[in-house]
C-alpha cells in the first residue's frame, strides 16, 4: 500500500492512502526522511492495517507519480488561453 505525506504537523504526520482516506500517524513511527509529498511504500499486517515500522520512501513511485501528473496536464496547459478569467 502506498501512502502519502501530505504535511507535517510537529510530532505528527499526515499522510492520504491511495484510497483517498486521510491519516494521523506519529513521525517516530515513520522513517526519519520525510517530506510533504514522499510516497511511503507500506506493508499491510494481516487484519489490513499499515505496518508503520515496514514504511519507506519510495523515491521511484514518487517520480512515476509525478510524470503521471504531468501528462495528465500537459492537455489541459495546452488549452489554456493564458489570461484571466472575467465573471
Amino acid at each position: 500500500m502506498f501512502y502519502t505525506v501530505d504535511r507535517l504537523e510537529g510530532e505528527i504526520a499526515v499522510l492520504v492512502g491511495d484510497d483517498g482516506a486521510a491519516l494521523d500517524v506519529v513521525r517516530k513511527a515513520l522513517p526519519v526522511r520525510l517530506r510533504p509529498g514522499s510516497v511511503l511504500r507500506v506493508l499491510l499486517t494481516a487484519t489490513g492495517l499499515p505496518d508503520w515500522s515496514s514504511a519507506v520512501v519510495d523515491g521511484a513511485e514518487r517520480a512515476r507519480r509525478l510524470e503521471r501528473a504531468r501528462e495528465l496536464l500537459e492537455p489541459l496547459r495546452r488549452t489554456d488561453p493564458g489570461s484571466d478569467v472575467v465573471l
